[in-house]
C-alpha cells in the first residue's frame, strides 16, 4: 500500500467498528448480500435492530442500479437470536471502483465477526428449463472478469467454494431447488449469444454480473458461503428476445414472495443453535 492508497482491510476493520459502535451490536454470525429480486426477504428474518445508510459507514459506495438498495440492516433472527448483517449496498466491478470495493462490504462482514456469507443475485439462465423466476443454487463458479481480490502469492483452495452442507439446508427448504455453475461477465453489457454459448460450452449454467469476487474474498476470510441465483431471464441467444433491466427487475418482483421465503426459512436454519448473545 502507498500512503495515498488506503489498507482496504484495514478499511474494513474501521467500517466493521463503526457498525458496531453505530448498532450497538458488537458482532454477527452471519451476512446476507441482498441482489435484484431478494430484498424482501430482510423483513421475514426477524427484528432489525438498526439501519442506516451505507455511505454512512467506512467504504461503502450508495447503490448505482436501479432495484438495490443503499442500506445496511442488523437484525435479531427470531426464534435463534442470531445476528444477521445485511448488506444492500453491493458494489459492481463495472462501476471502475475498483475490486477492493467490490469485496469491502463482505470483507467487512467478516470483521465483525460473520463466519457465514449468503450471497444472492438476478442472472440469466442458460438452462431453457428454468423459467424467469426459478432459484438456483450455485455450486461452482468461472470468474470471468480477468480480476481477483486476493494479491500476491496468496493460494486460496476454491475447491468447495460453495460450502456443500449450506446448500444442504437449503434443499431442506426447497427440495426442487436445482443447482450450477455461475458465470460472473465484467458487465455492464448483458452477454452477447455467443459469449453465452461459450459459457455453456465450458461448464457454466448462470451468467450474470457479481458473486464470483464477492465468494473468492468470502473464503479468503474463512467464511462458509452459500450462493443463489435468480433467474430473471434467458440469457441472450437462448429465448430469441431481447434483454432489458425492466424484465430483470419484474422477474425479481413476480418471484419475490416465494423467494424472500426460502431465503428467510434457510438463514433461520442456518442459524439454528447459534448463541446470539445478550440481547
Amino acid at each position: 500500500m502507498t500512503a495515498s492508497t488506503p489498507d482496504p482491510y484495514q478499511l474494513s476493520r474501521d467500517a466493521a467498528a463503526a457498525i458496531a459502535e453505530a448498532s450497538g451490536v458488537p458482532s454477527h454470525d452471519l451476512a446476507l448480500v441482498l441482489g435484484s429480486g431478494w430484498s424482501g426477504a430482510a423483513d421475514l428474518l426477524g427484528e432489525t435492530v438498526w439501519q442506516a445508510d451505507a455511505t454512512s459507514i467506512p467504504g461503502f459506495r450508495p447503490p448505482a442500479v436501479a432495484g438495490h438498495v443503499g442500506t445496511l440492516r442488523s437484525l435479531r433472527v427470531e426464534g435463534t437470536g442470531a445476528r444477521v448483517l445485511v448488506l444492500g449496498a453491493r458494489t459492481h466491478f463495472y462501476e471502475g471502483a475498483g475490486v477492493d470495493a467490490v469485496v469491502h462490504g463482505v470483507r467487512t462482514a467478516a470483521a465483525t465477526g460473520a463466519r457465514t456469507m449468503v450471497l444472492t443475485n438476478g442472472c440469466g439462465g442458460i438452462d431453457p428449463s428454468w423459467r424467469p423466476g426459478t432459484p438456483v443454487l450455485i455450486r461452482d463458479q468461472i470468474n470471468f472478469t480477468g480480476a481477483t481480490p486476493l494479491v500476491g502469492a496468496n493460494f486460496v483452495d476454491l475447491t468447495d467454494l460453495y460450502t456443500p452442507a449450506l446448500r444442504e439446508i437449503a434443499r431442506e427448504v426447497d427440495p426442487s431447488l436445482d443447482e450450477g455453475v455461475y458465470m460472473q461477465f465484467s458487465g455492464p453489457t448483458y452477454e452477447t449469444p455467443a459469449e453465452v454459448q461459450m459459457a455453456r460450452t465450458i461448464g457454466a449454467h448462470l451468467v450474470g454480473m457479481s458473486t464470483a469476487l464477492e465468494a473468492i474474498a468470502a473464503r479468503e476470510a474463512g467464511m462458509d458461503v452459500l450462493g443463489i441465483s435468480l433467474v430473471t431471464n434467458l440469457a441472450a441467444g437462448i429465448s430469441g428476445e431481447k434483454l432489458s433491466h425492466e424484465e430483470v427487475l419484474e422477474a425479481g418482483r413476480e418471484a419475490g414472495p416465494r423467494i424472500s421465503r426460502l431465503l428467510a426459512e434457510t438463514v433461520r436454519r442456518i442459524t439454528t443453535g447459534t448463541d446470539g448473545g445478550a440481547a
